[in-house]
């Protein structure tokens, strides 16, 4: 069966865990990969060793903070989007859109919205809003679409190990659950929920408290699927080694393996 894999990772600083990063691209060969939270410029982004791995690259950086890319296995993706539509004064990079090996896939980071209440909170709410938008016309388009990345919400309390130290935290909170709920509504697939059914499933974890340790996780980064592609999905899991390793991201890689689109 000739399948496509795609991931989604938050590198969590794309200079510093650059060793992680093309140790797990060897080893698990994703087809398509969309990193987020770079935390770097432009101009820092590791184009000479992400080529040498094997893949293209698109990117979106920021100095410091946020930053999105979509690395695609022996080709180059094609840019659709760089930014989020809605708000031409947002400079903050948070999405990413390309067409790879057939399929349109996005790379977003969904802001996170701590402290809450506040402006923060306020700005997770209105991006949110403009990319339930956004996808609403990329359902209609009926293309093969993977909607991929940190989205910092917690769908329900089977997602994370306990509620009880994060009844503040925005990743919880009613308003960004009930988008996250409007945003299934419209139709996309919750891979890797679809996939695992009630067992829990966790993505992240964070760097307090032994969380790793004890597998106090969160489940944050989500892969939806268009209609086109949900009913040839394969395969779903998330690459739980990647964070036990020296020096490691809080978040693990999560991917779906789904039958290649015909060109």
């Amino acid at each position: 069966m000739d399948t496509l894999k795609i991931a989604t990772f938050n590198i969590n600083g794309i200079r510093s865990r650059l060793p992680l990063l093309l140790t797990w691209l060897g080893r698990e060969r994703p087809d398509v990969v969309c990193l987020q939270e770079l935390k770097a410029p432009d101009a820092a982004f590791p184009i000479t060793e992400i080529a040498q791995a094997g893949y293209g690259a698109l990117w979106h950086g920021q100095s410091s903070w946020n930053g999105v890319a979509i690395l695609a296995r022996d080709m180059e993706p094609l840019e659709i989007r760089r930014g989020l539509p809605g708000d031409p004064g947002d400079k903050q990079s948070r999405y990413l859109e390309a067409a790879v090996h057939g399929v349109i896939v996005a790379s977003l980071y969904l802001p996170n919205g701590n402290p809450q209440p506040g402006p923060k909170f306020d700005y997770k709410l209105a991006w949110f809003e403009r990319f339930i938008a956004h996808a609403q016309a990329l359902w209609r388009s009926g293309h093969p679409v993977v909607l991929a990345g940190d989205y910092n919400v917690v769908p329900t309390d089977a997602d994370i190990y306990s509620t009880r130290s994060w009844q503040k935290d925005a990743l919880l909170q009613p308003e960004s659950r009930a988008c996250f709920k409007r945003l299934l509504a419209q139709g996309w697939t919750d891979a890797l929920r679809a996939h695992f059914g009630n067992e829990r499933i966790y993505t992240f974890w964070d760097y307090f408290r032994q969380h790793w340790q004890r597998d106090a996780g969160l489940r944050i980064d989500h892969l939806l699927l268009s209609q086109a592609v949900a009913g040839e999905l394969v395969d779903a899991g998330v690459d739980r080694w990647v964070r036990g390793e020296e020096k490691a991201s809080d978040h693990a890689p999560a991917w779906v393996s789904i039958r290649r689109p015909t060109q």
